[in-house]
C-alpha cells in the first residue's frame, strides 16, 4: 500500500497556525481511530510537537491524500484552503526519507537535535497502543529507528552544543574535571537560565543557588530542580560558594564586579571559578577578567563555539543524508522482497490446488477398478497440462507480438535455455 506524509512545521507555518493543528496527548488514540475509521488511511501515526505536526498513513491510493488533508482541517476547525497553504505532503520513498530525516534530527529547527526521536518513538508507541498500526508502519518506523539509531551512533550530528544554554554548561564541564561536585550560581530565572539549570541537573551538579530579583519567581524554579533560591541582593554573600556562575537577566547595569570577585576569590582561597555571562547588557563587568582565578566567559565567546559547532553539525549531516539514503534504499528492498513472497505464496497455492483436484480424480479413478498405471498417466499428464497452461500462453502471446524481452525473461523463468554453437 503506498505511503503519504502531511504535515506542517516551523518551516511552512507560523507558530499561531502550529498551535492550532497540534493534537492534544490524551486525544491522540481517539484523533487515529477517527482518521481510520473515516477511511481516509489504512494505518496511521501522528507526531505532534511545538515545532511540526505530522501525519504518516498506509492508504489505497495516493487519491487519498485529500482526504486526509480535509480531515485534519475538519478535526481542527480550520477551513481547508487556509490549510492547504501551510500543508506539504509526501509520498513513498519521498515519504520514507523525510520520517527518517525527521527522527534523525536532520528536519528540526536545531540541526541534529535529539529529542524528536524521543517524540516520534512516543508517536509510535500511542498508534500501537490504539492498533492504528500494521504491517506497513511497523516495518517503515522499525527501519526508521534503526537508521535514525545509526546516525547518533555513527556521526557527530548531535554532539556539539548548538544552544547557548548548552553551550554554557559544555564549557563549565570543560574547565571542570567533574561538575557532580561543584556549586552553581545562577542568576536569572528566565527561559535561558531555567534551560541552564535544567542541563546541570541532568549532567549531576551537586548544588544549584538561584538568584533572581523576584524571590518568588526564583523559588518556583528552586523547587522544581531541588535547588536553593536566594534574592538579587544576597549575590555577595554566597558567590565565594560557586564554582560556576551563569547569568541572564534584562538588567540595564552589571550586578557583579570586580570587587565583588576579588573578594570571593580570596574566600576562595583562589580555588578557580568560572563565570559564563550571556546577558546583553551585560550582568558581569568586564574588568572581572583581571582578577586572578577567575575566569570571564561572555555571549560573544559562547557564539563563536556554537558557530564552529553548527559547521560541525553540518559536516555530519551529510553523512546522516547517505546513511538515509540508504535506509530508503534498505526500506524499499524489503517493501518489494514482501511482494516477491506474496506472489510466491499465491503461486504455491495455485499449483497446490491443480495437485488436490488431479488428485481427487486419480483416487476416483482407483476407486472405479481403473489400473494403477492407467491412472498414473491421466494424473502426470493432468498435472502437465495444468502447470504448463498458463506459461504456454504467455510464449505464444510473446512469441506473437516479436516481444524478445519478455521471451528471454520467460526463457530464465522456466529454466529453458536454447543451445548455443561452440
Amino acid at each position: 500500500m503506498p505511503l503519504i506524509t502531511v504535515g506542517i512545521n516551523h518551516k511552512t507555518a507560523p507558530v499561531s497556525i502550529r498551535e492550532r493543528v497540534a493534537f492534544a496527548p490524551e486525544k491522540m488514540i481517539d484523533a487515529l481511530s477517527s482518521l481510520i475509521s473515516e477511511n481516509k488511511a489504512n494505518e496511521a501515526v501522528i507526531v505532534s510537537t511545538c515545532n511540526r505536526t505530522e501525519l504518516y498513513c498506509s492508504v489505497e491510493d495516493l487519491s487519498k491524500v485529500d482526504g486526509v488533508i480535509a480531515w485534519l482541517g475538519e478535526y481542527h476547525g480550520i477551513a481547508l484552503p487556509e490549510l492547504q497553504q501551510y500543508c506539504y505532503t509526501h509520498s513513498d520513498d519521498d515519504s520514507v526519507r523525510h520520517v527518517m530525516r525527521v527522527a534523525s534530527g536532520l528536519d528540526s529547527l536545531i540541526l541534529g537535535e535529539p529529542q524528536i526521536l524521543g517524540q516520534v518513538k512516543s508517536a509510535y508507541a500511542v498508534s500501537q497502543e490504539g492498533s492504528c498500526i500494521g504491517p506497513e508502519l511497523e516495518s517503515l518506523f522499525q527501519r526508521t529507528f534503526s537508521v535514525a539509531k545509526r546516525v547518533r551512533t555513527d556521526t557527530a550530528i548531535g554532539e556539539n552544543p548548538v544552544s547557548i544554554a548548552f553551550a554554557a554548561v559544555s564549557l563549565a564541564q570543560r574547565i571542570f574535571a567533574d561538575i557532580r561536585n561543584s556549586t552553581a550560581l545562577l542568576i536569572g530565572a528566565g527561559q535561558t537560565i531555567e534551560l541552564v539549570a535544567r542541563h546541570l541537573k541532568e549532567n549531576g551538579i551537586k548544588r544549584i543557588i538561584v538568584a533572581n530579583r523576584t524571590l518568588a519567581r526564583a523559588q518556583i524554579l528552586a523547587d522544581e530542580l531541588n535547588a536553593e533560591a536566594i534574592m538579587l541582593g544576597e549575590i555577595g554573600d554566597y558567590l565565594s560558594q560557586a564554582d560556576i556562575v551563569i547569568s541572564s537577566t534584562a538588567s540595564q547595569l552589571p550586578i557583579i564586579g570586580k570587587g565583588m570577585v576579588e573578594r570571593a576569590t580570596s574566600q576562595r582561597r583562589h580555588s578557580p571559578m568560572l563565570l559564563i555571562d550571556i546577558a546583553v547588557p551585560r550582568d558581569i563587568e568586564p574588568e572581572v577578567e583581571e582578577v586572578n582565578d577567575a575566569y570571564l566567559y561572555t555571549v560573544d565567546d559562547l557564539h563563536s563555539v556554537i558557530e564552529e559547532n553548527v559547521r560541525a553539525r553540518q559536516d555530519a549531516a551529510k553523512a546522516a543524508e547517505q546513511m538515509i539514503e540508504e535506509g530508503v534504499d534498505s526500506y524499499r528492498r524489503v517493501v518489494e522482497s514482501r511482494k516477491v513472497s506474496d506472489l510466491i505464496v499465491t503461486f504455491r497455492q495455485s499449483a497446490e490446488a491443480i495437485k488436490n483436484t488431479e488428485l481427487e480424480k486419480a483416487l476416483k479413478g482407483l476407486e472405479m477398478g481403473q489400473s494403477p498405471e492407467q491412472v498414473l498417466n491421466k494424473l502426470a499428464h493432468g498435472l502437465m497440462n495444468k502447470l504448463i497452461h498458463a506459461p504456454t500462453r504467455y510464449l505464444r502471446d510473446a512469441g506473437a507480438d516479436a516481444d524478445q524481452d519478455a521471451l528471454i525473461i520467460a526463457s530464465n523463468v522456466l529454466g529453458i535455455y536454447e543451445e548455443k554453437d561452440n
